[in-house]
């Protein structure tokens, strides 16, 4: 098997320090040297998606994590014309990595005139909704984090910043590495009607606020 390649590193705004590499046709980001993301299998994605719009079709969509786009391709596949999707990634070395490298593994989906990305904590980009749907793909989920400081995002207070920032029967998707169902108990804690979903090697967690 052939060794990963380093094509890029970047150091994270907490200072973490972000690789990007490349072994034959997969890409993987680490971060210290943790895998954070892969390019070998993009199911989770879709079926954040395909939660996100079961139902009804979202017309104003935020979306927390860039990742590899394969998340952001998946919305704009179901989403209409008329739709505006919103990508709060925190590196903008993620970003430059998906107008360039990585940009055709999800069809160059930054480039879709629809998308708007921006540079910034999903928490700030929260008080421009309210939004139909909300997609939160950051760091490994609420079991299983890189960076400490992501917890904020999935403690109470971020819960209820992300149910603010949402309409009435609005959907509140959370993609995690592992099941926690004390999770689901702080999603009910926070308003949403909540549960869990799990797929073949992750856990969704979806809430209606």
């Amino acid at each position: 098997m052939k060794p990963w390649k380093t094509l890029a590193t970047s150091h994270a705004p907490g200072g973490s320090l972000l690789t990007l590499q490349q072994r034959d046709v997969e890409f993987a980001i680490r971060v210290d040297g943790k895998t954070l993301m892969s390019s070998r299998s993009t199911g989770s994605e879709e079926a954040m998606a395909e939660a996100a719009c079961v139902a009804r079709v979202p017309r104003r969509v935020l979306i927390g994590g860039l990742g590899m786009g394969f998340t952001l391709r998946a919305v704009l596949d179901r989403v209409p014309a008329s739709a505006s999707v919103t990508v709060a990634e925190l590196s903008q070395a993620v970003i430059d990595w998906n107008k360039g490298v990585l940009a055709p593994l999800a069809g160059t989906p930054l480039d879709d005139p629809r998308v708007q990305v921006i540079a910034r904590d999903v928490r700030k980009v929260y008080k421009s909704g309210p939004f139909d749907a909300i997609l939160l793909d950051v760091d490994n989920g609420p079991t299983a984090m890189t960076a400490d400081s992501n917890d904020s995002l999935y403690d109470d207070h971020g819960l209820a910043l992300a149910r603010a920032a949402l309409h009435p029967k609005g959907v509140f998707v959370v993609w995690s590495a592992g099941p926690d169902q004390r999770f689901v108990k702080r999603l009910e804690n926070a308003g949403f009607t909540a549960s869990s979903r799990a797929l073949k090697r992750h856990t969704l967690f979806i809430a209606t606020a």
